[in-house]
């Protein structure tokens, strides 16, 4: 179900962005980037922005008991996938789409 909502058709216009190295140093998930920016409809700074921001207060959020995380962010609605080896997100605010990895 989340396949198909993370592998959405508008993802054909989004451009890759540089990932944020090392967000969190000195914790434990120092050395682990925020990897595999995209960005459609908004600025590579702002997707870097957005996904380190989501991202630090998803940390902080208890993990659900279905894996999938669903909160909200200055306005962004953002779902991250936390089943597997890496995490995958999906911030949308209107048309506006950032997703990353962690």
């Amino acid at each position: 179900m989340l396949a198909g909502l993370l592998g959405a058709p508008s993802d054909a216009a989004a451009r890759s962005c540089e990932p944020v190295k090392n967000p969190y140093p000195n914790t434990r998930y120092e050395d682990v980037d925020l990897t595999r920016i995209r960005a459609a409809r908004v600025s590579c700074r702002s997707a870097r922005r957005v996904a380190k921001g989501a991202h630090f207060k998803a940390l902080g959020l208890t993990p659900p008991p279905d894996g999938i995380r669903r909160f909200s962010w200055k306005g962004w609605k953002v779902i991250g996938d936390l089943r597997g080896s890496s995490d995958s997100y999906l911030a949308t605010k209107g048309r506006k789409r950032v997703r990353w990895r962690f």
